[in-house]
């Protein structure tokens, strides 16, 4: 059987100003969570309903890939979940990888754009501002082309051994990764 590979991202109900502060994303609430599985091909979106759905995927998978998703995706889960989801998962976090080789982190915009061409849609407190008015799906199309982009920029460097940023200075930057996949 092929091998699971999961690419996940979340949105929040809250912002850290609204919970007090970066140190509380447990109490930040999942507005939608999105997964693409490779074993499946197909894009599934998870209401803060069925969260519990989305945590078995995750802990299912063979690995688990995402942007920033060990130190903040997890962290929001971890509000629903008793355990510490990055003990439960194989994960590829892309941004650490990245921060490990280049020495400081940057954006998933700034890597998208440089390396694909094509950048986000919106911004996380966009989500928050959509989710409070009500635009439910917008939130998930959001969260969805998120999981696209971090899919696309992982299949890039895995591709090619790099991935490109665009830096502060309007510079295009390279960084090599290593993620080819098992």
């Amino acid at each position: 059987m092929a091998k699971d590979y999961v690419y996940f991202d979340l949105e929040t109900i809250r912002s850290a100003n609204d919970v007090g502060g970066w140190s509380k994303k447990g109490d930040m609430g999942m507005s939608v969570g999105v997964t693409y599985s490779t074993r499946s091909g197909k894009y599934i979106a998870y209401p803060e309903k069925r969260v519990n759905e989305l945590i078995d995927q995750l802990v299912k998978a063979d690995l688990v890939i995402g942007f920033n998703h060990i130190n903040f995706d997890y962290a929001v889960l971890e509000g629903y979940h008793p355990f510490t989801l990055n003990d439960l998962c194989l994960s590829l976090d892309l941004l650490v990888s990245i921060e490990e080789k280049a020495g400081h982190r940057m954006k998933l915009d700034s890597i998208a754009t440089a390396s694909l061409g094509a950048g986000k849609t919106a911004q996380g407190l966009d989500a928050i501002r959509w989710w409070r008015e009500g635009k439910f799906r917008d939130v998930a199309e959001y969260c969805c082309y998120d999981v696209k982009v971090t899919k696309l920029v992982h299949e890039f460097g895995a591709r090619n051994g790099f991935i490109k940023y665009d830096d502060k200075f309007g510079n295009i930057q390279q960084v090599e990764v290593n993620w080819s996949l098992p």
